[in-house]
């Protein structure tokens, strides 16, 4: 299975943008896409993100 880098960017209650990479395959749903980068801010030390899938800004890189 071929695996792209993708970057979800979430916005925070800080008012700053947290960005993540997500490897997946091309194809992926971006909504399994934005849950992999939301959860991985929520086990961060970093101020909550918000949960909402239409306020992350999701796109592949190369």
């Amino acid at each position: 299975m071929d695996r792209r880098c993708w970057l979800v960017a979430l916005p925070a209650i800080d008012g700053r943008q947290y960005v993540y990479r997500v490897y997946a395959p091309e194809d992926a749903l971006r909504a399994d896409l934005f849950w992999d980068a939301w959860h991985c801010h929520d086990e961060g030390p970093h101020p909550r993100a918000y949960d909402v899938f239409d306020a992350a800004e999701i796109e592949r890189t190369g």
